[in-house]
């Protein structure tokens, strides 16, 4: 018997896969006035990040001392002399809408500026590369390291610089847990192993996604995960900010000795590749604008120092605007810095955003400290009393706003006849006005009892709380007293 082998009907290829293996980046270690202004701002934001909750801030003996605090418990929002509630929450909200808009005002002036020396992930990106420098040696020594086989000095070498990694994404999460409790008390409890639950967990998650992002996603976080460079596409034209590389003036590229040989037809650049060595990205910015770049600019400092070494004017790379590209291209003199901040799109978020910020200023500066809000019976809506008086349940909730227990008057406004007596109260002590005693930052509840003659009709009346000594404008709060007319 003769067998026969099988011939594949498929001949086709398989399928072409569009997934490409990260390729890591090692950034080379450079100075000038961008790689400094990056040192600056660093340690400035991780100054604020670290140090603002152990800033005290005395606010009298019923408020904490914390100068910032999101107090959950409580439902309180701190920051220094400013007290936020639940019900004033629309000024978080505008502060937040300001950030965005703010985002936008920076991105259509100056680019990615925020990408490139203020956001998190590059900050703390960038602090991890240090790290790295510090640990595994300048870049070819680490693409030397990276490249090796796995023997026991490069083990050693990555366990030290993980654990290094490790106790900064450790510091991150611990530095965030202390903006939502007393800081010194929070160190304490959690050392002592006291501490809420919650407080453990914030801390595993956020030094986990620290070190993950930070350390080891890196520049995929900016390329792949986070939208805000598709977004800023739609902020930027010709008249914005951006690391520019002058193609027309760099291009033919050639070695020095190629450009001393053939005078005038070899551009500036001598394709020496630092300043794609130096971007922690991983990108060349001679191929033109690209989502990969976060215009941290130091390329700009890497390509003026060839510049300077062999004798040619920098600003090869710069930050410029397209338009002032164009001009200079043909010769012609730039359009000034400060007239192109003035661009219109400029201005209208500039506008907006000063417009929202003066406005909270001015809800914060006339915001009355005292709150009342009424919640009437549902079950009994109304009650007929032996002598023939309506009787309505209600409960009241006075808020003192500020940090110090204030004196005020309650009162009824409106319902003539009617009178108003507390659960402390006797029913033939009822009155029309009452003083009250407000806690210092606290909401007082006050069970009332409004009382009406027999033969009242339903109608709205109001509740007022006045201080004798202030002059800020009462609180008023209306509801409508019920009776026996009312029932369905």
């Amino acid at each position: 018997m003769t067998m026969h082998k099988a011939i594949p009907t498929d001949t086709r290829p398989p399928p072409k896969s569009f997934y490409e293996r990260r390729k890591p980046v090692f950034p080379r270690k450079i100075d000038g006035p961008f790689r400094r202004f990056k040192w600056a701002v660093m340690g400035l934001c991780l100054a604020i990040y670290w140090i603002t909750p152990w800033i005290r801030w005395d606010r009298g003996p019923y408020a904490p001392h914390q100068a910032v605090l999101i107090d959950l418990a409580h439902r309180r929002f701190y920051m220094f002399q400013i007290e936020i509630w639940p019900q004033e929450f629309y000024f978080v909200a505008g502060l937040l809408i300001m950030a965005g808009i703010g985002l936008f005002l920076v991105t259509s002036a100056v680019g990615r500026a925020w990408c490139g020396y203020a956001c998190p992930q590059t900050v703390w990106t960038d602090l991890y590369q240090h790290v790295d420098r510090l640990i595994d040696g300048d870049r070819n020594a680490q693409m030397k390291l990276d490249a090796a086989p796995w023997t026991a000095s490069k083990m050693a070498k990555r366990g030290f610089k993980w654990t290094i990694y490790l106790a900064i994404a450790f510091v991150t999460g611990g530095a965030w847990i202390f903006y939502f409790a007393d800081a010194p008390t929070l160190q304490r409890e959690f050392w002592t192993g006291t501490a809420a639950p919650v407080a453990y967990a914030c801390t595993a998650v956020l030094t986990f996604t620290t070190l993950w992002l930070g350390a080891f996603m890196r520049e995929q976080v900016c390329i792949y995960m986070c939208p805000w460079p598709r977004i800023q596409s739609a902020m930027l034209d010709e008249k914005s900010l951006l690391v520019t590389y002058k193609f027309w003036r760099g291009e033919p590229r050639g070695s020095v000795k190629a450009a001393e040989k053939a005078l005038g037809t070899v551009g500036d650049c001598i394709d020496c590749g630092l300043c794609t060595a130096v971007c922690p990205t991983g990108i060349d910015i001679r191929e033109g604008p690209q989502i990969g770049c976060i215009t941290c600019a130091l390329c700009i400092d890497a390509c003026d120092r060839v510049m300077i070494d062999i004798g040619r004017p920098r600003g090869l790379i710069e930050y410029t605007t397209l338009e002032n590209a164009a001009l200079e291209q043909q010769g012609a003199a730039p359009v000034p810095i400060l007239k192109t901040l003035r661009h219109p799109r400029t201005l209208i978020y500039f506008g907006v955003w000063g417009a929202i910020g003066v406005a909270l200023l001015f809800a914060l500066g006339t915001r009355t400290r005292v709150g009342l809000s009424l919640a009437h019976d549902r079950n009994p809506a109304f009650v007929m009393e032996s002598n023939g008086q309506i009787r309505n349940g209600l409960t009241a909730r006075l808020e003192n706003m500020e940090d110090r227990p204030r004196a005020m008057t309650l009162a009824i406004e409106g319902l003539p006849g009617a009178k108003f007596y507390t659960d402390a109260m006797d029913s033939t002590a009822a009155v029309r006005s009452l003083p009250v005693t407000l806690p210092a930052d606290a909401t007082l509840p006050l069970r009332l009892y409004v009382t009406a003659p027999h033969g009242t009709t339903a109608g709205d009346f109001a509740f007022t709380l006045t201080s004798p000594t202030e002059k800020a404008a009462p609180r008023r709060a209306t509801t409508r007293f019920l009776t026996p007319e009312t029932a369905p």
